[in-house]
């Protein structure tokens, strides 16, 4: 029994050496199939391959850690640069291309299976704040990105992630991109893009840093918007009047300022319309009226403002 334990403490300490050896080892073999790697070998990506040299990413996802990328073929990137108003890549400033790269680009390895419909962070940052944008996915019909962008093959494996090919480039979302791409909020779009109201869609796509972004936006959801039909005693939408629904839009909107959830704290929140009271102790917001809101999803970053959601629709 001595021998056998005396046996058994040998291996156990030299397995250990050789564990911690290999971990510490200053030279892990070499990955030879990395997504960098994936992206150079594949013509299909060429347009992929220079934006990534251009913004000294290729480095990066070439190598270590794991990674998820949401790869534009060659035609996604034509269709970007018509779109934008750009002759090629080199005409894209370099930080705005970056930026707009990483914002394809998820930390880990996540596998088709294991998205599912909500909210995600990329790598790509909001300017004022530094946080990372937010991406919504939607599964309910195949892989949709931020409402724009379609998977078109899933699960290319590599050594430091997985590739997800996609039809479109993901560009970088405003606050009316989540409130346009999340059906959640359908109510909340038929009411900003009412005839009778503020070009609100065109307000709040204004570019960071261009006043009057960034944006803070309180977002009822489609509940929310039901609830306060009933409390107001209306059929539908079109029954408030013009006035009255501006007046409730603009409370929910804080101009000039990128307020995290972190950043909200007791006191007294100017919007648009109103003065809210925040209570941070249980995420909720008080009207004028009293009438109390939680707050049930937070930090839904885009490039200009970031998205609270709320569950009642607030009134000034």
């Amino acid at each position: 029994m001595k021998n056998l334990l005396k046996i058994s403490l040998i291996v156990f300490i030299t397995l250990g050496f050789a564990s911690c050896s290999d971990d510490n080892d200053p030279n892990p073999d070499p990955q030879t199939n990395t997504i960098a790697d994936f992206v150079a070998s594949n013509d299909d990506y060429s347009s992929l391959k220079a934006a990534l040299d251009k913004t000294d990413l290729t480095t990066t996802l070439a190598g270590q850690g794991d990674f998820t990328v949401f790869a534009p073929n060659n035609a996604a990137f034509a269709a970007f640069l018509n779109a934008n108003g750009f002759a090629s890549l080199d005409d894209v400033p370099t930080d705005l291309l970056k930026n707009v790269l990483l914002n394809h680009v998820v930390s880990g390895k996540v596998m088709a299976a294991d998205l599912t419909t909500g909210y995600i962070n990329t790598l790509a940052t909001e300017a004022s704040s530094g946080a990372n944008l937010s991406m919504y996915v939607n599964i309910s019909s195949g892989v949709k990105l931020n409402g724009i962008s379609t998977v078109t093959s899933a699960d290319i494996e590599a050594d430091n992630g997985v590739i997800h090919a996609v039809n479109a480039v993901i560009s970088l979302p405003t606050v009316v991109t989540f409130a346009t791409a999340d059906p959640t909020f359908a109510t909340l779009v038929a009411a900003l893009t009412r005839a009778d109201q503020p070009d609100y869609v065109s307000i709040l796509s204004t570019p960071e840093g261009t006043s009057p972004a960034p944006f803070t936006v309180f977002a009822p959801t489609n509940d929310a918007f039901a609830a306060l039909l009933v409390e107001l005693g209306a059929n539908s939408l079109s029954d408030i009047d013009g006035p009255t629904l501006t007046a409730a839009l603009n409370t929910h909107v804080i101009a000039g300022a990128n307020v995290r959830a972190a950043d909200l704290t007791d006191g007294t929140v100017t919007t648009l319309g109103a003065d809210l009271v925040v209570d941070a102790t249980n995420a909720t917001l008080t009207d004028p009226n009293g009438r109390v809101s939680n707050i049930i999803v937070v930090d839904v970053q885009a490039v200009n403002g970031v998205v609270h959601v709320i569950d009642k629709v607030l009134l000034p």
